[in-house]
């Protein structure tokens, strides 16, 4: 098995911190940096250096890390935000004590999210038990977490650049060219980079949402037409992440038949982590195409003016096409709530049809757009 930290790229400080508290662990840590930074990487693999002692062999880092380990509790949200019910588990989970090792780790996922739950979970935060230690991961420091980071270290994780990414794809064996390519589409995501370094359909997609503004007639077969077209391009994206979790469970399976355990513990868990990857991954396919379909807006403001015709784009294309692009924002800030995706798309085409912005401008054709809404 790989060392710990080593698939956490390009965040030597937030490393450095994370190892010299390892030697006198306090009860409570905040990761806090953009999605896809390697804050889950990196708190497990502190979990790990927390969890198991020099006497253990191998077989402790890899149950730490593939979230098989008893004393290792990784909470997630059911809905769209942490609930008060889930502040609640979170302090019965705390109240536990170890199985095997000293000490249990409780890492708590999407604290960005903890919404009017926050001074529940601060009650837990504030008085632990002495033998759990608490690995918070935040996405941002919201107003409402201030309180509940002042009880915790915080760590702070930053965001990868392209160079940074695609300089680690290479060194997996990806061609210097796809990887550049990836790294520039992933938005600094290491995880979605390797995927899409190994997925030839990205440029196919990415031009499927470009097309958007030019296909919208204002009626609600076509917008029907193109939800259906959008989530079966994010359908596809999901299988090469499905081809390596079934490699992981294998590898798992395999590592737990030579240390003489029958079965897999803990696979059910694995199999739920698995389903929450699979879900991340959608959402993550779909703010890679609002992107796309923003720039596509966005490209219609940059007409190139010319003597004859100083104002490039008239002022009403240019508050439509404004009014586009605010509402392919909104609903990529809604994405952080786990919608329904169908729904969501079906609201975001019929707020473009309405905003009429022109699917072209030519200085001696205006726009014939009637801003009609779309009705399915």
């Amino acid at each position: 098995m790989s060392a710990l930290y080593d698939d956490v790229i390009g965040q030597d400080e937030a490393v450095a911190q994370l190892r010299a508290a390892a030697r006198s662990p306090v009860h409570a840590y905040l990761l806090v940096g953009p999605p896809g930074t390697g804050k889950r990487r990196a708190a497990l693999s502190f979990a790990a250096s927390l969890l198991c002692t020099a006497d253990d062999d191998e077989g402790c880092h890899w149950r730490v890390v593939g979230g098989t380990h008893p004393d290792l509790v990784v909470r997630e949200r059911a809905g769209p935000f942490i609930t008060v019910d889930d502040a609640r588990e979170v302090a019965r989970l705390a109240s536990r004590s170890p199985m095997e090792a000293k000490r249990q780790v409780l890492v708590l996922v999407d604290l960005h999210l903890v919404d009017r739950a926050a001074p529940a979970l601060l009650k837990t935060i504030e008085e632990p038990p002495p033998t759990t230690v608490f690995v918070l991961l935040a996405d941002r420091l919201a107003p409402e977490l201030v309180t509940i980071a002042s009880r915790c270290v915080e760590i702070r994780f930053r965001a990868l650049t392209p160079d940074a990414v695609a300089a680690r794809l290479v060194s997996e064996g990806a061609d210097e060219a796809a990887a550049t390519a990836a790294a520039v589409s992933s938005g600094g995501r290491m995880d979605r980079a390797r995927l899409l370094v190994s997925d030839p359909t990205s440029a196919e997609r990415r031009r499927a949402w470009e097309d958007v503004p030019g296909r919208l007639d204002g009626t609600g077969a076509t917008i029907m037409t193109l939800v259906d077209e959008l989530l079966a391009h994010g359908e596809a994206v999901l299988e090469p992440l499905r081809a390596r979790q079934r490699a992981e469970l294998e590898e798992l399976v395999e590592r737990a038949q030579m240390v003489g355990e029958r079965g897999l513990p803990g696979r059910r868990e694995i199999e739920d982590r698995h389903r929450r990857e699979q879900r991340r991954l959608r959402m993550d396919e779909l703010r890679f195409g609002l992107a796309a379909l923003a720039g596509a807006y966005r490209e219609r403001l940059q007409a190139p003016a010319t003597p004859a015709t100083p104002a490039a784009v008239p002022a009403s294309a240019v508050a439509a096409t404004l009014d586009a692009i605010g509402a392919v924002n909104d609903a990529n800030a809604a994405l952080e709530y786990n919608p329904n995706e169908t729904l969501l798309l079906e609201a975001l085409l019929v707020r473009l049809s309405s905003a009429g912005a022109p699917v072209s401008y030519s200085p001696t054709r205006p726009s014939s757009s009637d801003g009609r809404a779309a009705h399915s």
